[in-house]
């Protein structure tokens, strides 16, 4: 498993493409709190029951100041199609070169990892990142079903 930040590491800034076709960056959720979470793909078992946990707890987890983003490495049509399909409620970003995964730590490393970036997917991990921009908290192995309470649970 490659070494991802972890908590009191400062965030590395990123610009990607979201689900709407604007570019997002770090610096626009400077003051409030950011549920960054990395996932494998689209439209797959896990990462739907993750994706709709995250979207059922997204008014709460607003509530307490935060805002969700999802990382994976599909392009912003397979977003679009997931995000429709589930009604999604929260950005995903394209991470298409994997750029912002290797950048967290979240791409992998060794046999596993290199396989990982081939087929290009990240690891499943989420980062909560405070309002100055650093991380809070890490979650290494999420519950996908339960991930919207684990995250309500460190906000």
């Amino acid at each position: 498993m490659a070494t991802h930040l972890k908590a009191g590491d400062l965030a590395p800034e990123f610009s990607a493409v979201s689900t709407d076709g604007k570019i997002i960056n770090l610096a626009d959720y400077r003051g409030k709190k950011l549920v960054m979470y990395f996932y494998p793909m689209d439209d797959t078992p896990g990462c739907t029951k993750q994706a709709c946990s995250l979207r059922d707890a997204n008014a709460e987890i607003a509530a307490r100041g935060a805002a969700i983003l999802g990382v994976s490495a599909q392009g912003e049509e397979s977003h679009q199609r997931f995000t429709e399909k589930f009604s999604l409620n929260f950005p995903l970003l394209a991470d298409t070169d994997l750029a912002i995964a290797k950048a967290y730590g979240v791409a992998g490393s060794g046999v596993g990892g290199l396989l990982r970036m081939l087929a290009k997917f990240s690891e499943r991990v989420t980062f909560i990142i405070d309002e100055t921009g650093k991380v809070a908290d890490v979650i290494s192995d999420p519950s996908c079903p339960d991930h919207g309470a684990e995250v309500l649970s460190l906000l």
